[in-house]
């Protein structure tokens, strides 16, 4: 029998949710076989997703008729199909949330990404979402923006289950971390419960490395007369993102360590565990699994999209790797401010924020146009 993979990543202290969910894989078992079976905890979903999973499939019609018959505005009607889709994943993971005693077994749904910059609405729009949903071990993920933090820090005043999305520099995600403290803080100086509150950071992996080896490319395109510059240069390439996260770890143990924490923990509070997204490897020449073999260790949360779960099951190298290295991850990021190579992490962190935005907003609007489509097709005439 050959060994599954993921089921060893879990023995290192890591958890594998699927970075992927659709009314197909929960109606056909295909869910609820990965959870029980597969040794996948938790799910991750976004605009992207929801519009692979809705657009064009005829599973979804009943529901958008009966959202047409009672008059729905096209948003309601897409969430009454996204709603009852992250609902049903929920009931399927429960076991596991009891299990872990509420360290795994959720299910992220994000918040509008066209509110990304707009705190108010954010923090409205993820107690509606945790209201309605009405499921404890659904997490709302809300984009790690300026705008965004302030309303994690109040939306986990008040309960609610956060994935902050969309993080790429290590500053961003210490921010992050210190939104999670202060919601707790503030939810404990009210004599409220926080033993039952769950966070993840979000941290991006493969598209830093694109747009840095993109970089890379366009110097190496224009010619490089020095050998040496040429081989720094090819040294970076693939190297950056798992480089960045293995910095945030180190943080990350930081600041679990400092006094504001320990206070927090000694109330029963849980640690915000990092957890890596945007895991599939972008270029063909890198291996499929590199953004989970790299990074495996304890307190952690590696998201998957199907195609990554399947060639980890099958070849991931498993061992406790995320504070292999860690001196050469610091050499690396520093590597990038030589004249030479002259790349400026901090704009590539902003470039790629925006980006990230963007490529959530497009799918959720192009997700949008597909219903009103539908819903004229659908509609009586």
């Amino acid at each position: 029998m050959t060994t599954n993979h993921l089921l060893e990543i879990k023995n290192y202290g890591q958890s594998i949710w699927m970075d992927n969910l659709s009314r197909d894989i929960i109606q056909s078992g295909e869910l609820k076989d990965l959870v029980e079976n597969k040794g996948i905890c938790g799910i991750t979903s976004n605009p992207t997703i929801f519009e692979k999973a809705i657009a064009n499939n005829a599973m979804y019609d009943r529901d958008i008729e009966a959202g047409v018959r009672a008059g729905l505005p096209t948003y309601k009607i897409y969430e009454s199909l996204v709603f009852k889709d992250i609902r049903d994943a929920c009931d399927i993971l429960r076991p596991v949330y009891e299990a872990s005693n509420g360290l795994d077994g959720y299910v992220s749904i994000e918040v509008p990404p066209t509110i990304a910059h707009d705190t108010e609405a954010s923090i409205a729009e993820a107690r509606r979402y945790f209201q309605e949903i009405g499921r404890e071990n659904v997490m709302i993920k809300i984009p790690g923006t300026e705008s965004g933090l302030p309303a994690v820090e109040q939306v986990i005043s008040e309960g609610i289950n956060v994935n902050i999305t969309l993080l790429f520099s290590v500053q961003s995600y210490i921010n992050t971390a210190w939104a999670y403290i202060r919601g707790l803080e503030k939810r404990a100086a009210q004599g409220k419960d926080i033993s039952k509150i769950a966070s993840v950071a979000s941290f991006f992996l493969s598209r830093i490395d694109s747009n840095i080896d993109g970089k890379i490319d366009a110097k190496l395109a224009k010619g490089v007369d020095d050998q040496n510059v040429e081989a720094k240069l090819k040294a970076i390439k693939g190297k950056v993102a798992i480089a960045n996260a293995k910095i945030a770890y180190q943080e990350y143990k930081k600041i679990v360590q400092s006094d504001r924490w320990q206070a927090l923990a000694a109330k029963g509070a849980k640690v915000q565990r990092l957890l890596w997204a945007s895991t599939s490897t972008k270029d063909p020449n890198y291996s499929d699994v590199m953004y989970v073999d790299e990074l495996v260790g304890p307190d952690t949360v590696n998201t998957l999209p199907p195609a990554t779960i399947e060639a980890c099951a099958d070849h991931c190298d498993v061992a406790n790797r995320v504070e292999t290295n860690v001196e050469e991850a610091y050499n690396l990021m520093e590597s990038l401010k030589d004249p030479d190579v002259n790349i400026d992490i901090n704009t590539v962190m902003d470039e790629l924020l925006v980006e990230g935005i963007d490529k959530f907003v497009k799918p959720f609007q192009s997700l949008m146009n597909s219903l009103e489509n539908k819903i004229k097709e659908l509609s009586p005439v």
